[in-house]
Formats: C-alpha cells, sequence, structure tokens
C-alpha cells in the first residue's frame, strides 16, 4: 500500500435519516472526496443497514486494505451495540463490528457516534494536542458526550442522562428543549449553565467543547455562560463523525495489526 493510502481511512456516519460517507485524509482532518448520503432503511435493521453501508462504500474506489470506521447510535461496546437509538431495537446485541466486516469485505471498526465527533475534534479540531480531561457534548435532539484524558478516549460516557431536575439532562436543556419550548438564548444559556456547572463539579475538566448544529450560533449563548473551565464551539460540525470514524479506524487497524505481529 502506498504512504498516501496509508493516511487514508474511510468513515460513515450512520444516523436515524441518513446514511454519509467518505474517504478522510488523515494528515489534514479533512474529507478526500465528495461525502455520499444513502436514506437509511426504514426499518432500520442489521442486514438492511448493513446492505446500505456495502452500496454507499462501492460507490467509492476503496482500496481492499483500507480501514473502514462506521459511527453508531448506540453504546459500543467491543464491537456490539448495547443499546439502540433512532434505529431498531433489533440492534441490541448485535456484533455490528462483524456484521459490517462480513458485508463489505472490508476490516470495519464501529464507534458511538459522540465518540466518533469527540476524537474528531481532539485529533483535527477545538481540542488538538489539548492536554488533560477535554469533554467534547453535542446538543441536538440530546445531548452526546466523549470525554479524553490526554487524549485518549473514555468510551461511551452518557453524560445526556445525568440527573438535573430529577430528570435525564437533556430533556431539560438539550436544543430539542430549546426549540420544543421556544426559549431565547438568555433563558436557554440558563439552563446550559446549570448543566455544564454540575459537569465540571463532576469532572473538574481542562476544556469543553460544544458541538451539534446548534454550535454555529455559539455567540449567542457561550459567551453567556460563567465557569471556571474554557468552553469552545467545535470546529467540525456537520464532518466531524466521518472524519472521527476514519481516524479510529486507522488507530485501531494498526493497533490490531502490532497485536497480530507480537503474537
Amino acid at each position: 500500500m502506498s504512504s498516501d493510502k496509508q493516511k487514508t481511512a474511510f468513515g460513515i456516519d450512520i444516523g436515524g435519516s441518513g446514511i454519509k460517507g467518505a474517504p478522510v485524509d488523515l494528515r489534514k482532518g479533512k474529507l478526500a472526496a465528495d461525502r455520499v448520503r444513502i436514506p437509511t432503511p426504514q426499518p432500520s435493521l442489521p442486514d438492511a443497514v448493513a446492505d446500505t453501508v456495502r452500496d454507499l462504500l462501492d460507490s467509492f474506489d476503496v482500496p481492499a486494505g483500507m480501514p473502514v470506521g462506521v459511527t453508531f447510535p448506540a453504546v459500543i461496546q467491543h464491537g456490539i451495540a448495547r443499546t439502540a437509538a433512532n434505529v431498531d431495537d433489533s440492534w441490541i446485541g448485535t456484533d455490528a463490528d462483524a456484521l459490517f466486516t462480513e458485508r463489505t469485505g472490508h476490516d470495519v471498526f464501529v464507534v458511538n457516534d459522540a465518540d466518533a465527533a469527540g476524537i474528531a475534534e481532539a485529533e483535527f479540531g477545538a481540542a488538538r494536542k489539548q492536554k488533560g480531561v477535554v469533554i467534547v457534548t453535542t446538543l441536538g435532539t440530546g445531548v452526546g458526550s466523549a470525554v479524553f484524558n490526554d487524549g485518549e478516549l473514555v468510551p461511551n460516557t452518557e453524560l445526556g442522562h445525568v440527573l438535573l431536575h430529577d430528570m435525564d439532562a437533556e430533556k431539560y436543556m438539550a436544543d430539542s428543549a430549546r426549540d420544543r419550548e421556544d426559549l431565547d438564548w438568555k433563558t436557554w444559556a440558563a439552563r446550559l449553565q446549570e448543566y455544564y456547572a454540575h459537569i465540571e463539579f463532576l469532572f473538574s475538566p481542562d476544556l469543553f467543547v460544544v458541538g451539534g448544529g446548534v454550535s454555529k450560533h455559539h455567540e449567542k449563548y457561550l459567551p453567556l455562560l460563567d465557569l471556571k473551565t474554557p468552553i469552545v464551539p467545535a470546529k467540525l460540525r456537520n464532518e466531524a463523525g466521518i472524519i472521527g470514524a476514519a481516524a479510529l479506524a486507522r488507530k485501531e487497524a494498526k493497533r490490531a495489526k502490532k497485536a497480530a505481529s507480537s503474537d
């Protein structure tokens, strides 16, 4: 494999409505070609989603040895989906790594979608070269989270589900709550203040990074927060999942190759 191909991996971002993918230049942290989007099958059963992932890969000239990373809206533990958000419940207990690897013929590594966005920010975005504890949150329908210590991911944190006012925090302060209750920016920022102050107390992080679609309006609410921890908007926005999945796939492929050579 050429040195250029060694610095490229393929990223796929699976969501409830669409499956998006593209090759990623891991020297720059940017897509190496225009992404392709295919609607998520309905119902989103494992076999149907795996076929769609294969079709997406087939629309590119992906070399046989190129690793593939796939984000998935679930807790992913050693490749196995333990939950299912916005996809069919039949995913629970499915070995997603094995399913996608078998269906596509590529070495596929599956990662929680919020963790993938966090990896992208840690490798190439707002948290690049940041030491200590970094917490990346994505504000959308719910609240996704990714926690890093000195650049190493602590997988499958679910910080949107800490309790605030006797409910899951995300029901109180996600972007969907702002939209549902028609909150102005100041009122919503007060809810974010409660949430981030609580997370700050629990983790004493060195940096918060705020992603999700609403991060493009960060100047309307982040300056209203009063925290000890610096809090900054994410940089990679809609491409974060694809880029993070590709970065993880390259890292895991190298790790697997090293482990195999030491046996």
